[in-house]
């Protein structure tokens, strides 16, 4: 393993173009864990909420075609033509088809080429950053799974459990000692703590205070898994940072765009975006933070 990470550390050009190309791979992936899993997610609701009503057990349902994460094949959402290979190749397909289906001439979407070089784009800054080491690989799963995370929630503002859960376990578990990863075991079981009460707490207290409910209990779970992976000293500059550039959207959106201000905003991407920027550089701001204080003190 250590002859891998010394081969990878003196050719870093090629560590660069394969993290690259596995950027694009996950992240045609992910545009499918973007697309099906609300839809699976859907499913699953009705079917208890059917068997709730009517008393009828799931297990005489009449069995459908499999749905999931890996079946069927991908296929245009506007007339079910099924892609193929050569028609699913991360951002070259898109511009070998002009952004266009093969068989029925509709536009696809700009998101699916977007979250490919966006992947591709991060996973190669986290690599950078941290190198050929076992850290640089664990950051690149959660930059995976915010990236799935923060779409989902922009698109259908959920924030699955099947994705916040266990990055909360995952969290832990890559803080184990003696091989703590980002933070000591003990900062990431309070932080997992105290991420998981801090919003809970802000949600009842919005509540009481407006009549309404300002986020959803996803967001609780998400923030939890953020204090598991960075620690609850981490917490205060992500719920700091993504407040601001949420606040900024959507006053941008409200005055530029004309969006109704009585319209939801997901918070979700917001935070994931926070918590990507202080997996890397978490330290580094807070230590100008400090210094900055104490020069103007």
């Amino acid at each position: 393993m250590s002859a891998l990470k010394l081969w990878l550390e003196n050719n870093p050009a090629f560590f660069i173009m394969t993290t690259a190309v596995l950027g694009l791979v996950v992240g045609s992936f992910l545009n499918v864990v973007i697309h099906r899993l609300p839809l699976m997610l859907e499913r699953t609701w009705k079917r208890q909420c059917r068997e709730h009503m009517d008393g009828e057990p799931v297990e005489n349902d009449p069995p459908g075609p499999i749905f999931n994460l890996v079946r069927p094949r991908s296929q245009c959402p506007h007339c079910g033509h099924t892609i193929a290979a050569h028609q699913n190749i991360p951002v070259l397909s898109f511009v070998f088809l002009k952004g266009r289906c093969a068989a029925c001439g509709q536009r696809i979407a700009w998101r699916y080429p977007f979250v490919e070089l966006l992947t591709a784009i991060l996973s190669v800054t986290v690599v950078w950053h941290f190198g050929a080491t076992s850290a640089s690989a664990a950051a690149l799963l959660l930059t995976w799974a915010l990236i799935a995370l923060a779409v989902i929630d922009f698109e259908t503002q959920l924030l699955p459990d099947a994705v916040t859960l266990p990055l909360i376990w995952i969290g832990l578990l890559v803080n184990l000692y003696p091989n703590s990863l980002f933070t000591p075991l003990r900062s990431a079981v309070i932080g997992a703590v105290a991420g998981y009460l801090f919003l809970w707490l802000v949600f009842h207290g919005f509540r009481l205070l407006t009549g309404k409910e300002g986020m959803g209990y996803g967001d609780f779970k998400l923030f939890a898994a953020f204090g598991a992976w960075l620690g609850w000293q981490d917490l205060p500059l992500i719920i700091v940072l993504a407040s601001l550039v949420g606040a900024v959207t959507g006053i941008a959106m409200i005055v530029v765009l004309g969006r109704d201000r009585q319209l939801p905003i997901p918070f979700g991407p917001f935070l994931c975006a926070a918590a990507w920027i202080a997996l890397l550089w978490g330290n580094d701001i807070t230590r100008f933070y400090l210094q900055f204080a104490r020069i103007t003190a």
